[in-house]
C-alpha cells in the first residue's frame, strides 16, 4: 500500500469532516446560489455548483476553522481562493482542488527531510510532552536510518518513565541499534554525555537522544535540556545538530501553543506530526506551516515503521480535504 492510500484511508475523520463541510456549502445552497449545470444535465449528472459570494466564503472559514486550521490561516486560505472565485460558479470537486492547491502552497516551503550532515556523530535531540509519540518516533527513525546504512545510537534520556525505555530497547532490539540506559531517576545530562562519548568511539553516524516532556514544570524541564546542551558541547561544541520536536495531531491547536513553548525552552530545528489517524484535527498542520514555518520532517499515521514517511506537501493536501491520488 502506497503511504499516500494509507494517508489518504486513515485520515478519513479528518478529509470526511473537510469533504462533507464543503459540499454542503455546495448542495444547500440557497436556490438561487446552487444550481446543476446545463452540461451536468446533458450527461445525466446533476453536479451542483454555487456561486461564490460572501455567505459561502464566510461558510467556507467556519469550515476550515472547524478542521483545525486556525483562524488566521482559515482567512488567508479563503481570501486566495475568493480571489480566484468570486462570482464564478464552483462544483464541491472544484472547491476541494482549490482548497488542496491552497494548502499545498503553505506547506511546500517547510517540507523538508531531516538534513543530513557529514560529522560523525550527527547528535539529534527529541523533545515533546510526554504521550506526543517521542519514543515511537525514535525508534522508527533509528530502524529507518539503520536500513539505509547508517550506525545509529539511542540514549534513553526520559529516564524518570520506565516504560519510555523499555519501549526504546524493544525498538532498539527490532531494528539492531544499541540503547544506552540510566537508572530510574538520575542525570539525563550525565547519560547524554556517555552517549555522545560512546558514539563518537564507536565512529556512529547518529546519536538520537530521547528527552523527558514534563511540562507541568516548565523551569524545572527548560534547565534539563539546557543541561544536556551544555554537557553535550563539552564534548562537540556545535551538539546538538538537529532538535526534533514531536506533536501529537489528537491535541489540535494545542500543538500550537507546544511550539511556542518548546521554541523557547530548545532550539527546535524540525517538526515531526505523529497520530494523523486517530484525529480529525490534521488541519492543523496547516496552521503550524502557516505560523511558525518550521521544517515538517515526517509525519506518522500508526504504529509500524512504514507508519512514518517524509512528509509529502502534495499528498497531505489531497488526503486532508479528501481528494484521491
Amino acid at each position: 500500500m502506497s503511504f499516500f492510500k494509507k494517508l489518504r484511508d486513515r485520515m478519513f475523520r479528518s478529509s470526511d469532516k473537510i469533504s462533507e463541510g464543503l459540499e454542503a456549502l455546495v448542495t444547500d445552497a440557497p436556490p438561487e446560489a446552487a444550481k446543476p449545470t446545463l452540461l451536468g444535465r446533458l450527461i445525466g449528472r446533476d453536479e451542483s455548483r454555487r456561486v461564490v459570494d460572501d455567505a459561502m466564503l464566510e461558510s467556507l472559514e467556519d469550515v476550515l476553522i472547524q478542521a483545525d486550521l486556525g483562524v488566521d490561516t482559515a482567512l488567508r486560505v479563503t481570501a486566495n481562493i475568493a480571489a480566484v472565485w468570486r462570482g464564478k460558479r464552483v462544483s464541491t470537486g472544484e472547491l476541494q482542488g482549490a482548497l488542496a492547491d491552497e494548502v499545498a502552497r503553505i506547506m511546500e516551503p517547510v517540507a523538508r527531510p531531516m538534513p543530513i550532515y557529514p560529522q560523525k556523530p550527527q547528535v539529534v535531540l527529541v523533545v515533546g510532552v510526554n504521550g506526543s509519540g517521542k519514543t515511537t518516533t525514535i525508534g522508527k527513525l533509528a530502524s529507518q536510518f539503520k536500513a539505509a546504512g547508517k550506525t545509529v545510537v539511542i540514549a534513553a534520556g526520559d529516564t524518570f518513565r520506565a516504560a519510555a525505555v523499555e519501549q526504546l530497547q524493544i525498538w532498539g532490539q527490532r531494528a539492531g541499534v544499541p540503547v544506552m540506559t540510566a537508572p530510574e531517576g538520575s542525570d539525563p545530562a550525565s547519560l547524554a554525555f556517555d552517549a555522545l562519548t560512546r558514539a563518537r568511539a564507536e565512529g556512529a553516524d547518529l546519536l538520537m537522544i530521547d528527552t523527558a516532556g514534563r511540562l507541568q514544570n516548565r523551569a524545572d524541564l527548560m534547565e534539563e535540556l539546557a543541561k544536556i546542551v551544555r554537557v553535550l558541547r563539552k564534548v562537540d561544541p556545535t551538539a546538538p545538530h538537529n532538535t526534533l520536536l514531536v506533536l501529537d495531531a489528537t491535541t489540535g491547536q494545542n500543538a500550537l501553543t507546544q511550539v511556542e513553548i518548546f521554541r523557547k525552552i530548545a532550539d527546535v530545528s524540525g517538526l515531526v506530526m505523529t497520530k494523523l489517524d486517530g484525529t480529525a484535527r490534521g488541519g492543523v498542520l496547516v496552521a503550524l506551516a502557516d505560523k511558525f514555518g518550521l521544517p515538517i520532517h515526517a509525519i506518522g499515521v500508526g504504529e509500524q515503521i512504514d507508519d512514518l514517511a517524509p512528509f509529502d506537501p502534495q499528498d497531505f493536501a489531497r488526503a486532508l480535504v479528501g481528494l484521491d491520488g
